[in-house]
């Protein structure tokens, strides 16, 4: 493990961590579903309720104009964090999932009625169901790519997905069940060799890896503040501005009007016209803090240290006869999906928790990937920057103990 990465200091920004659960110490893998949030991020929340809460864009006083620059602020952070070229193309949204279905509603209305959007066969259910919603109002239809046998993406099939009817490409970054960690530049770059443009669901990216859209060449880019210890409800859509522009709004109300008459309505300039409604300026706000806190702890330290967990926890694991991974692909993030034999994952998660140790099981809102693996879900757990080598041994243990039981 890495000498220099003090896991003891970050672990006590996290009084979450010290509690009990059935009088045993929390040990929370529970990672891919939600982070848990420092304290600075909670301070920065509590701050913003009891000294500067006010609706933002809306009024003339001090404490509106505090509560605007604190959220613009937390834009222009979001901005750099990515790398996107204006504040103009950074939309806040409630997460991930809206910000999908804010580009199939709306970016969907500019596609030919008919068209495919070629996704992958191991996309969370939302970046399914929008499209499958749209499919319905304009018959657009889905085009799933395969996988190869260690979960990465079949990249012979997906180029040969491509034809004269495809019209988006829609993919993660980073699968939430098995790990893999898609080609997405490669992806983007195929898209726009058939001139069309693709969306990154990069929920389970941006607090593992450096996230650069303009590199990537995405012309959207979706993710969620609570999977990178940030609050929960916050969310951000980046999208290129020439689409933004071309796209009609997505939802009607205050502040993303121009002017509003009974015999019609303009709509303001970006990013304001896709952010209808009172936003969550608290959230928004303590997303900074938590961009800050993700940066100064270093997201390349954090990815190291959670590769070493899982490298050191697959090892233990592996002596577990009868165990069966599901996710093996090189350059994996830290997400370790199994199966013990042929029991229950429910089983063996609420066994689990009963030793104090939190994960996910169940089909992890990706049904298709289950129908193609031929099993009905698994156990997950996933890494994160205050995980400990004692806990990675203390759940390869409990799980032995779990098989014992089961066998």
């Amino acid at each position: 493990m890495n000498a220099a990465y003090d896991i003891d200091g970050l672990r006590r920004q996290f009084p979450i961590l010290g509690r009990t659960v059935y009088g045993r110490p929390l040990i929370y893998l529970d990672n891919a579903a939600t982070s848990q949030t420092p304290e600075c991020v909670v301070d920065s929340i509590v701050r913003m309720y009891t000294h500067t809460k006010a609706n933002v864009h809306r009024g003339v006083h001090g404490l509106s104009q505090e509560a605007t620059d604190l959220q613009e602020a937390a834009r222009e952070r979001v901005r750099a964090f990515i790398n996107a070229e204006s504040t103009d193309e950074v939309i806040f949204t409630r997460g991930t999932t809206e910000g999908i279905n804010l580009v199939a509603s709306s970016m969907g209305q500019l596609l030919p009625e008919g068209s495919e959007v070629i996704v992958s066969v191991m996309e969370h259910h939302a970046n399914i169901v929008p499209w499958q919603l749209l499919g319905k109002r304009r018959g657009i239809t889905l085009r799933p790519v395969a996988m190869t046998a260690d979960g990465s993406l079949d990249m012979d099939d997906f180029r040969a997905a491509f034809n004269d009817r495809t019209s988006m490409v829609a993919m993660c970054h980073v699968s939430n069940v098995l790990g893999t960690v898609n080609p997405v530049k490669e992806i983007i770059a195929e898209a726009h060799r058939h001139g069309v443009p693709a969306l990154i669901d990069g929920a389970q990216a941006v607090s593992h890896m450096h996230v650069d859209v303009r590199e990537l060449d995405a012309d959207f880019y979706v993710f969620s503040s609570h999977k990178m210890y940030g609050p929960t409800g916050v969310g951000v859509l980046y999208g290129k501005r020439k689409w933004l522009e071309m796209m009609p709004p997505y939802q009607g109300g205050g502040e993303m009007i121009g002017h509003v008459g009974f015999d019609g309505t303009t709509f303001a300039d970006l990013p304001f016209k896709f952010e209808a409604g009172t936003p969550d300026f608290v959230g928004i706000a303590a997303l900074h803090t938590a961009i800050n806190w993700l940066e100064d702890t270093g997201i390349g330290a954090i990815a190291q240290h959670e590769h070493n967990l899982m490298e050191h926890t697959m090892a233990g694991l592996e002596e577990i006869p009868g165990i069966r991974f599901f996710g093996t692909a090189p350059g994996k993030a830290a997400v370790i999906s199994f199966l013990v034999g042929n029991e229950h994952p429910y089983d063996v998660g609420m066994l689990l928790d009963k030793l104090g140790i939190a994960v996910r099981t169940g089909h992890h809102c990706a049904q298709p990937l289950m129908h193609a693996l031929g099993i009905e879900g698994t156990v997950r757990l996933a890494f994160a920057a205050y995980n400990t080598i004692e806990e990675a041994d203390s759940f390869t243990a409990a799980l032995k103990r779990v098989a014992a039981m089961l066998a």
